[in-house]
């Protein structure tokens, strides 16, 4: 039964900066035992953000000693309902770390089990999240895309070539030579829609490198009902699996991306990157941008 007439605070935060004008914004619902996902899914909508979180105690029994608590979380676009979001995730920790302190969260997401580690600093609370156990595919047929970005092959960085990426979600990482290129983005909208529809991406991760360890992102999800994601947590765990089996990096590696500059909101994602843990850990800080009810 849907709730009606019920206050629900919707926290609303961004994730990946330090800056309320930065960051990608996420809606946190820290208590959202008393909703079901129809209500969740109209409140993510009203919201409009491209991703909120509703947390929920998990029913798993009591937490392990080494975890502050454990929590069901479920995430919703506007429109439909995501295994897992990065940024919302983030966005998550850093609000359960200001409501009951610093340490280890176990998140229980549909994607399965996240451990999400909280802590602070000078500029604020953080949270750092590990991946799902990504992967890396060859991506032979690139033109069509290309076509779509308004791109040549020319363009691209030859050391850093086109592969399909996992880590929750299959997408292309593309890696171009030069930052004003990535800058000058102007793709084709609508060609670049049904590419990857047709293929079944929800996003495109575009890259340039600026050191071994630092790179420029920006992230497309037109097919989703989003052009641009300001910043991308999946994404970066993704890129750093694609880098390590690359071998374009020193391991262990500490990795710094940029991404969101070019929308106006500046956004930095650390990804942490081992030899021997097949998964990638990202983390951010994130902060309120306003309370809602």
């Amino acid at each position: 039964m849907t709730v009606e007439r019920e206050t629900v605070e919707v926290l609303r935060y961004a994730a990946f900066t330090t800056d309320p004008k930065g960051g990608n914004p996420a809606g946190v619902v820290a208590d959202a035992r008393r909703l079901d996902a129809a209500t969740m899914q109209r409140i993510a909508a009203e919201v409009g953000y491209s991703e909120s979180a509703f947390l929920l105690p998990h029913a798993g029994g009591e937490s392990e000693s080494a975890v502050v608590a454990e929590f069901d979380v479920r995430y919703f676009t506007p429109e439909v309902e995501v295994p897992f979001c990065g940024h919302a995730t983030i966005a998550s920790g850093v609000v359960l770390g200001e409501r009951y302190g610093p340490g280890r969260y176990l998140l229980h997401p549909p994607a399965g089990p996240i451990a999400v580690d909280v802590g602070r600093d000078a500029y604020g609370y953080h949270a750092t999240f590990a991946s799902v156990v990504p992967k890396l595919a060859a991506f032979d047929d690139v033109e069509p895309l290309l076509q779509a970005l308004r791109w040549s092959a020319s363009e691209l960085d030859p050391a850093l070539p086109p592969r399909l990426a996992f880590a929750g979600l299959w997408h292309p990482v593309i890696a171009v030579s030069t930052r004003r290129r990535l800058a000058e983005l102007d793709p084709d909208w609508e060609r670049l829609t049904a590419v990857m529809r047709d293929a079944g991406w929800s996003t495109v991760q575009l890259v340039w490198r600026e050191s071994p360890t630092t790179y420029w992102s920006r992230n497309l999800a037109p097919a989703v009902g989003i052009r641009e994601d300001p910043a991308t947590g999946s994404a970066a765990a993704a890129f750093g699996h694609y880098l390590r089996e690359l071998g374009a990096i020193k391991l262990p590696a500490e990795l710094t991306i940029h991404q969101g500059d070019d929308l106006g909101r500046p956004s930095l994602l650390t990804v942490l990157v081992e030899a021997g843990d097949p998964r990638v850990r990202v983390r951010g800080h994130a902060v309120p941008i306003t309370a809602g009810r």
